[in-house]
């Protein structure tokens, strides 16, 4: 497993980023490592977690392979119309030189943090997950009747840590 920092002190929430700039950068950074993969890039904030440092929730990440670490803390959108089982939300991509992630992850922690919390979040954390070992669920979020290919379950889910194929650390 491999852990990349990709140094982005201008990547701030206090106003909205330019997603596309900061994207560039960090997809970069990815698919110099994980090109031609199948991946699921799971964002993380360490806002979410306030007694962690980003670096603590990094190794979490690296020995668990992920960051959901507390069973009695419930995670955002995690309910669903079908109750299914859903270890965890990302994107998945083929890493190709026309991929663009980081855009859209960024956008999303942005405006779904202002829609969820009332206040934007900032990423800090990419967790890049082997593909072929996840397996799509397909569900409907409470109020949405479209049906959504962003949740995901382990398919071994005793070897979990096996699944990440690094972690790229978004430096502040």
């Amino acid at each position: 497993m491999t852990v990349l920092t990709v140094p982005l002190a201008d990547y701030t929430v206090d106003a909205e980023p330019d997603h596309g700039a900061i994207g560039r950068r960090v997809d970069d950074v990815i698919r110099g490592r994980f090109a031609g993969r199948r991946i699921v890039a799971r964002g993380g904030s360490a806002d979410d977690h306030p007694t962690l440092s980003v670096d603590d929730l990094i190794k979490i990440i690296l020995t668990t392979g992920t960051d959901r670490y507390d069973p009695n803390r419930a995670g955002d959108r995690y309910a669903n119309i079908e109750g299914k089982h859903i270890d965890l939300f990302g994107m998945r991509r083929t890493v190709t030189p026309r991929m663009r992630l980081f855009a859209d992850l960024s956008w999303g922690f942005y405006h779904g943090s202002i829609e969820v919390h009332g206040r934007p979040t900032r990423l800090d954390i990419v967790t890049i997950y082997d593909s072929a070992q996840l397996r799509a669920v397909l569900h409907r979020y409470h109020g949405r009747a479209d049906p959504k290919r962003d949740g995901f379950r382990f398919a071994v889910p005793d070897d979990v840590a096996t699944t990440v194929l690094g972690v790229v650390k978004l430096g502040r």
